[in-house]
């Protein structure tokens, strides 16, 4: 049975990023970028350059970082937003601009207010003007499934007639299931007279919970390109799970004649590294890369596996890039271990000063903690970049008393902008009792929208990871910290929060629009 290539496009810089909270930096973006260009991700979506001077710059860097892969922008079907988009992908050896326009009854009328004639010609116009920047155009129906298929039919002839190469059915609100989706790539292939001209491509949402399932469906019918990110990340109920959709075709090839590039043993870390740079952690059960994911408890399952792996497991956990291998570094260890096994896991350092902080920060955890894992690494890397250049507000000290039958109360010392400031407060437990300490300082106005506590290893000495969202004025921020003490990295990750709103414009991400 021939393969044909099934192209893989990950959003997670963009659609991902529009998850409340989520927003990324330029430099967060690079690192991703980097690691999705080693796991060889076709195309990576590397943001919406139109929405905000930091995500122009943001795919401008990606573009100008990233050999292997092609970087593309979003752009709505109108000239401003293609020539932004233009403009940003111009540095990549390999571009692509990528631009939609409403095309259902509903967001014609209610959104657009549009004629159908009128959509059709902004489409043809937008996809002309991305071929002089590119000739790798795509083009996507926004809400494409709530749209009548005699005039997907002919707006997608004529955007394939004006150039475009690739053609994206979006499932723009998670409203197919798998049958109907299938059907529905099969008659626009079949009865779009110049289909062959182009790659078929879908982009999912899960707001039923069928966004990988739809995708599979769509491959099946012969769409030859998915839209996905990594951990089903994005707005609302996220996107189509990339890891779930390759493997799901890699493991069963007796079912899909297609297969992808991707080396699948960067899955894991590149899971962890998203997971740790938008404070969304990965729950435990999720496919793939969830802690359970290869994890046995019941005796029947254990029994199977110990005697062949195959009972009950119809992947490796190699494959995706879980490893029962550790790094152990300890206080006496030097920095050209630490330097080398922190570029294994995609981090490098640009100066000297950089590896010096991150070497400090390593030997203040190896006073903590006997073992220290690649997690830990990664944590302690997330929490570094997520500090750099925040300096309105800084953790200095903290000091929290509880106790049996009293209130607890949390004496909290901040430098704000250099100048420090202490505050005392009691709460509920040492948790509110820190935030409200922090809050008699700062005044900031938010409000705490989530709390999240996850171990980053195993044993009692764990580093604790904590997520924290604030929500302020309508902006949401994720915070986090990391620390052996939970209360401190309570207090760490609040901070983190605090400072995103104060002092990082670039991640200013709004939502002008979706496929």
């Amino acid at each position: 049975m021939s393969t044909d290539r099934l192209i893989v496009f990950d959003t997670t810089m963009r659609d991902g990023e529009q998850s409340p909270g989520a927003s990324m930096t330029r430099d967060e973006k690079l690192r991703i970028a980097r690691l999705l260009e080693k796991m060889r991700v076709d195309v990576i979506e590397a943001g919406f350059p139109i929405a905000s001077p930091g995500d122009f710059e943001a795919v401008r860097s990606v573009a100008e970082a990233i050999k292997d892969s092609t970087v593309c922008g979003l752009a709505r079907a109108s000239i401003s937003d293609v020539d932004r988009a233009g403009e940003a992908i111009a540095p990549a050896n390999s571009g692509r601009i990528h631009t939609f326009i409403a095309t259902s009854p509903i967001h014609m009328e209610k959104k657009l207010r549009m004629a159908p004639d009128q959509v059709v010609e902004q489409a043809v116009a937008a996809v002309k003007r991305a071929r002089r920047y590119t000739d790798d155009v795509e083009f996507s129906p926004e809400d494409a499934v709530r749209s009548e298929t005699d005039f997907l039919v002919r707006i997608l002839e004529a955007v394939i007639d004006a150039g475009a190469r690739t053609i994206n059915i979006p499932d723009t609100v998670g409203y197919a299931v798998p049958e109907q989706f299938g059907a529905l790539i099969r008659e626009l292939r079949e009865r779009i007279p110049n289909a062959d001209k182009a790659v078929f491509s879908v982009h999912c949402h899960n707001d039923l919970g069928m966004a990988v399932a739809n995708s599979l469906a769509a491959v099946m019918n012969g769409a030859r390109q998915v839209e996905c990110t990594i951990n089903g990340l994005g707005e609302r109920a996220g996107n189509a799970s990339l890891e779930e959709i390759v493997m799901a075709v890699r493991t069963r090839r007796d079912v899909f004649d297609c297969d992808t590039n991707l080396d699948t043993t960067q899955i894991v870390p590149c899971s962890r590294l998203v997971s740790n740079i938008t404070g969304f952690p990965v729950q435990p059960n999720k496919a793939i890369v969830g802690a359970n994911a290869f994890a046995h408890e019941a005796g029947i399952h254990q029994d199977g596996v110990l005697k062949s792996r195959e009972t009950y497991e119809i992947m490796r956990a190699e494959d995706v890039g879980w490893s029962r291998n550790r790094l152990v570094l300890g206080k006496h260890s030097g920095r050209n271990a630490f330097k080398a096994r922190l570029k294994e896991l995609g981090y490098e350092f640009s100066h000297e000063e950089e590896l010096n902080d991150a070497f400090s920060r390593f030997k203040d955890l190896a006073d903590k903690k006997h073992e220290i894992f690649d997690e830990d690494l990664q944590a302690l890397m997330t929490e570094a970049n997520a500090q750099a250049g925040s300096d309105a507000v800084k953790l200095v000290a903290l000091k929290v008393c509880s106790a049996t039958g009293e209130v607890p109360t949390a004496h909290v010392t901040l430098a704000l902008n250099g100048e420090e400031q202490s505050g005392q407060a009691e709460g509920d437990g040492p948790v509110d009792a820190s935030f409200r300490a922090i809050e008699s300082i700062v005044a900031s106005g938010s409000q705490l929208q989530l709390y999240s506590v996850n171990a980053i290893t195993s044993g009692t000495d764990s580093q604790g990871e904590v997520t924290t969202r604030l929500e302020r004025d309508g902006r949401i921020v994720n915070g986090l910290g990391a620390d052996t003490d939970i209360i401190i990295a309570s207090a760490k990750s609040y901070v983190n929060a605090l400072n995103k709103f104060y002092s990082d414009a670039d991640r200013t991400h709004p939502q002008l629009g979706d496929v």
